[in-house]
């Protein structure tokens, strides 16, 4: 396949960007489009070019790091993460658009490579239970209903890649934010925090700077783990009721 690429680039966090355009040919269906990345920069690098940076760890769709806006979708034309999504899914000849994500709370800081470290203040914010150190106790020790294991379960598959926000055009937080009080929240492990877990992450979540959620479903849509929109839901009717609970106090 012989592709023409137009990717972003951009120095630095202060720098101004811009779109550069490449031709690569060459390129195998069966490679991801990571690879195809990796083919680029080793024919920028024996051109004595700066290679593209971008963002990638496992390539296995587990870290969520491989973050990137391909042909305006976040992760693609797939719902996958982009280290999952292969060559076959573009034809020969075809123009691609890369770019990082695009939102306030994520400042570029080179190329494709973006600072998602508001998902980790979030996170430290209130993504914890309280638990005695030592030995590791029973498994059936704390008994856990099916459907609550379920779904805690499905909110902790959230790898925290940042497509919800990439997506949303309003750039919101609130399926992280949502996932992360989830998954915690139905379990008798996070009980303790629950109301101040929250009423903190939900808090964070707007001092950095995030959009407001008005439930347009981008979000959900572009999830490569599938977290659904009801998960936000979920979240208010939690938020309000700790709301309530802590003006009673």
């Amino acid at each position: 396949m012989k592709l023409t690429l137009r990717v972003w680039r951009q120095k630095n966090a202060d720098a101004d960007g811009a779109m550069s355009t490449y031709e690569v040919d060459g390129i195998s269906p069966d490679m991801s489009f990571l690879e195809m990345l990796d083919v680029l920069n080793e024919q920028l690098i024996l051109a004595g070019e700066d290679p593209v940076a971008f963002d990638h760890d496992c390539r296995e769709g587990i870290c969520g790091a491989c973050s990137l806006v391909i042909n305006g979708d976040a992760h693609g034309p797939e719902r996958t993460t982009t280290c999952q999504l292969h060559m076959r899914s573009f034809r020969d000849g075809d123009t691609i658009d890369i770019e990082p994500w695009r939102a306030s709370a994520f400042p570029v800081i080179k190329d494709l490579v973006v600072d998602r470290s508001a998902f980790d203040r979030i996170i430290q914010a209130g993504g914890y239970i309280t638990a005695p150190t030592g030995s590791a106790p029973e498994a059936h020790a704390t008994p856990v209903p099916k459907p609550d294991a379920d779904y805690a379960f499905e909110h902790a598959e959230c790898i925290g890649c940042g497509a919800c926000v990439a997506a949303c055009p309003n750039g919101a937080a609130m399926l992280f934010t949502s996932a992360k009080v989830n998954h915690l929240g139905v379990l008798p492990q996070g009980a303790p925090e629950r109301e101040t877990r929250v009423l903190d992450m939900v808090a964070r979540m707007d001092e950095e700077g995030f959009g407001g959620c008005t439930l347009t479903g981008e979000c959900a849509t572009a999830c490569p783990k599938g977290i659904p929109l009801t998960s936000i839901t979920h979240m208010n009717r939690e938020w309000l009721r700790a709301t309530r609970k802590a003006a009673k106090r």
